[in-house]
């Protein structure tokens, strides 16, 4: 969707401000750019009205930073005022890029350490701002999101701990299990699905992917991913598959079950292209076992798409799969953090975000509906149709 197809009805009651913590720079740069561009289109249109003071700025990031001690110690810090604003704070907490010296050694920035950062400039903003909104597009601790066994529930405690420091809306991208929501009911809380991004981003890589049930299945690696599968595959209709994922319980390594072999239930895969679709590749271990599983299927072509890029165990295992023919291409957003070494990987797309969340913070601060910015099902239709796929 344009932002020229956004009829706002009235001027933000809020002065929008936006500050992009440390380690998200550079996304925080772009959206404020597009919100520039957007905004000089429309001032025209009242720029005579009081109520439009502030509307129109160079810039709405905010000089904010957490400087640190010594120690490793650290304080939030914003240096212009916030008062009647309404402030959208994006942090990614899984840019393990950036450093910070303790006691004259480099230390990297855990996700703790960001969400630590977050909570400093939450409280700098000391109840000024109209309303305080967290873009968080990796939900802190979200694959702590249930309890098993004596264990902390991490992602809920931070839930509500942020709405007790005073924030109004937690928007995020793909949690792991959104249920996790359910700890702060009342609370604004919105899940994002980048669906339409990937659907793009894949029309542009490779043009020939037909989306009908002849040529092309969406894949689950396992059963926590099925909802995100179903709904890709219903919107492009073509049929979907699973994995799961049989462990042996007997035994526990590195704190998880291993996996002892991955089943398939689904219909033929016999010269299709795939589709594997899930929130985050971790090491990647497990969606280059399920593309394996999918070539032996007699899969023609096997796409890996997955919101959130962390290759914990390195890019060579990519590499090999792809030198041996397993995975045709992998298809991450620019959400977290990307290393230079993974954006010159040939097989490797970035599928850009940055547009969506600028629409999503503009719609939000105009106080209109972001209901049809949610569900995309229609724009990856009319997109499709403009294709001709």
């Amino acid at each position: 969707m344009r932002r020229s197809d956004r009829n706002f009805t009235k001027i933000p009651d809020g002065k929008l401000g936006i500050i992009a913590l440390e380690g998200c720079k550079e996304l925080g740069k772009t959206i404020d750019n597009y919100i520039i561009q957007w905004r000089s289109e429309t001032y025209k249109d009242f720029k005579d009205s009081v109520a439009c003071d502030g509307y129109l700025r160079d810039t709405y990031l905010l000089d904010a930073s957490c400087p640190r001690f010594g120690s490793g110690e650290a304080k939030g810090i914003i240096r212009e005022s916030v008062r009647d604003m309404d402030l959208y704070i994006i942090v990614d907490v899984l840019n393990y890029s950036v450093t910070y010296s303790l006691s004259g050694r480099v230390n990297y920035m855990s996700p703790d350490d960001h969400y630590a950062d977050l909570k400093r400039i939450i409280s700098a903003s000391a109840g000024k701002a109209k309303s305080v909104n967290v873009i968080m597009p990796f939900l802190y601790e979200s694959r702590q999101h249930k309890r098993s066994t004596r264990e902390s529930l991490d992602c809920a405690v931070m839930l509500q701990e942020l709405i007790s420091l005073g924030v109004d809306n937690i928007l995020t991208f793909d949690a792991h299990d959104p249920r996790v929501q359910n700890a702060i009911p009342i609370s604004g809380f919105d899940n994002i699905q980048p669906t339409y991004q990937f659907v793009k981003s894949l029309v542009e890589q490779c043009d020939d992917v037909h989306f009908d049930n002849d040529h092309l299945m969406v894949i689950s690696p396992d059963e926590g991913a099925m909802q995100r599968a179903i709904y890709m595959a219903n919107v492009v209709g073509v049929d979907v598959g699973m994995f799961y994922k049989r462990r042996d319980y007997s035994t526990v390594i590195d704190g998880r079950n291993p996996i002892v072999a991955h089943e398939f239930l689904g219909d033929s895969l016999d010269g299709k292209d795939v589709l594997i679709i899930d929130d985050m590749i971790s090491s990647g271990e497990s969606m280059i076992d399920v593309a394996k599983e999918l070539k032996r299927r007699n899969a023609r072509r096997v796409f890996c798409l997955s919101t959130f890029g962390l290759f914990t165990n390195g890019l060579e295992v990519f590499d090999r799969a792809v030198e041996e023919g397993i995975i045709e291409k992998v298809i991450t957003t620019n959400l977290t953090y990307q290393t230079p070494e993974l954006l010159s990987r040939d097989w490797y797309a970035s599928s850009d975000v940055s547009k969506y969340v600028a629409l999503l913070i503009d719609t939000l601060n105009h106080d209109a509906s972001i209901s049809d910015l949610l569900n995309p099902t229609e724009r990856i239709k009319e997109y499709l149709e403009k294709k001709n796929m």
